[in-house]
């Protein structure tokens, strides 16, 4: 069996005195899509982030395809990684935000270029050629000129995660990527998910659009207060949950 993915194991972390991870348990595999769902509040989006290493973990082990985020282990010892080096394991998990993030003064396609030009030294035409093949892939290819102010929310977003992409990760995180969009916007940015989850792309996906997990997830997670509260199949955990407390959160956004 490959190795995971994703693979964390009693993970915490604290803001202070307020502990918001308390100890999570979770494994990802290679090409499944695991989707966060709970209320504001209980770690989810924190836990991603400590995917990525853009939260220190504070006790536990998270690695990604097999390798520490943002550590070294020297004997028992785990010794943080330097900026320089957090960043080049970072190339390999994209990232898109709840806000879009853009660069508002580049258009559409300069957006997508920046990072494999200025990060990963790939020759501009290149960069160029992959950018339109990515912002076709999205639906934008009418927009490669277009500067973030003259998009839709949902036409960002997909130029965002076309900016993710273009890097080649090996995994994309989202955050919960329609929570800022209009409801009539948020199909295009699914569909362009769903697509993703069809190539084979290894995903987790913080979200509260209860179908799109049901559709798309190999694995629904409930997380409440720091915690996974349940976690399984979407189907048994969407429609049939064990635990009270995800009973009770489901009748409230179904």
């Amino acid at each position: 069996m490959s190795r995971p993915m994703v693979h964390a194991q009693g993970v915490r972390k604290h803001f202070g005195r307020l502990e918001v991870l308390k100890g999570i348990d979770l494994t990802v595999g290679q090409g499944q899509v695991c989707c966060l769902l709970g209320p504001s509040g209980s770690g989810k989006s924190t836990f991603l982030r400590c995917i990525n290493h853009l939260e220190r973990v504070d006790a536990g082990r998270l690695t990604v395809d097999g390798e520490l985020v943002g550590y070294r282990q020297v004997g028992n010892r785990l010794h943080e990684l330097r900026g320089s080096e957090v960043a080049q394991r970072r190339r390999d998990i994209g990232m898109v935000f709840q806000r879009f993030n853009l660069f508002p003064h580049l258009t559409a396609l300069e957006n997508v270029i920046e990072a494999p030009v200025r990060v990963a030294r790939v020759p501009a035409a290149t960069a160029r050629a992959e950018a339109e093949l990515l912002l076709e892939r999205v639906g934008l290819a009418d927009r490669a000129g277009h500067y973030p102010a003259q998009l839709s929310g949902g036409q960002q977003q997909r130029v965002a995660i076309a900016r993710a992409l273009a890097m080649k990760p090996k995994l994309m995180l989202f955050d919960e990527p329609t929570s800022a969009l209009d409801p009539e916007l948020v199909g295009d940015v699914l569909d362009v998910m769903r697509d993703l989850a069809a190539d084979g792309m290894t995903m987790v996906v913080v979200t509260h659009e209860i179908g799109f997990a049901r559709e798309v997830a190999d694995t629904a997670v409930f997380m409440d207060e720091g915690v996974v509260v349940e976690a399984g199949d979407p189907h048994k955990v969407l429609t049939d949950p064990d635990q009270e407390r995800t009973k009770a959160f489901l009748s409230k956004v179904l």
